[in-house]
């Protein structure tokens, strides 16, 4: 039995769908992927890994973007109910946060504040470390849309 484990990227995927469909003519987009079943989905690969996989553990992980409440109130608020549909689901969720960082324009030389979720790549790589080393799975599959992470 090949037992399989899908780590979700949970905030870059959202933002690489966002960005797909968002690049799709004519498509109607709204609601479309804020409610994506991560379960089903890492399921519906499993025949594409292997003919004895099975699906052991999904884990999401994200962060709750609290310094959108004061123009989005209702952000967070959305993002704990979709948190708590996964749970229910099954899939194990681990939440990280967002840092303020203040960044100089290379053109105009003025500093600005954003804001760029932390911890999540760290959590993820951990939990790898832990996979393997507790020897929880066979094969690990990563979900994310995070380009630092692409190979050449």
């Amino acid at each position: 039995m090949n037992r399989v484990v899908f780590l979700v990227d949970g905030f870059n995927v959202y933002h690489s769908l966002e960005e797909i469909l968002r690049h799709q003519a004519g498509h109607s987009h709204k609601g479309s992927i804020k409610w994506l079943d991560l379960k089903s989905l890492a399921q519906s690969y499993l025949s594409a890994i292997s003919k004895d996989a099975s699906l052991d553990k999904v884990y999401y992980f994200s962060a709750l973007a609290k310094h959108l409440e004061a123009f989005k109130p209702d952000v967070t608020a959305r993002h704990r109910l979709y948190v708590k549909c996964l749970k229910d689901s099954g899939v194990e969720v681990e939440l990280n946060r967002f840092k303020r960082k203040t960044i100089l324009c290379p053109y105009c030389k003025k500093a600005f504040s954003r804001h760029e979720e932390k911890e999540s790549d760290v959590s993820i790589a951990v939990k790898m470390m832990e996979l393997c080393f507790l020897d929880l799975c066979d094969t690990m599959v990563l979900v994310t849309g995070d380009t630092d992470l692409h190979q050449p």
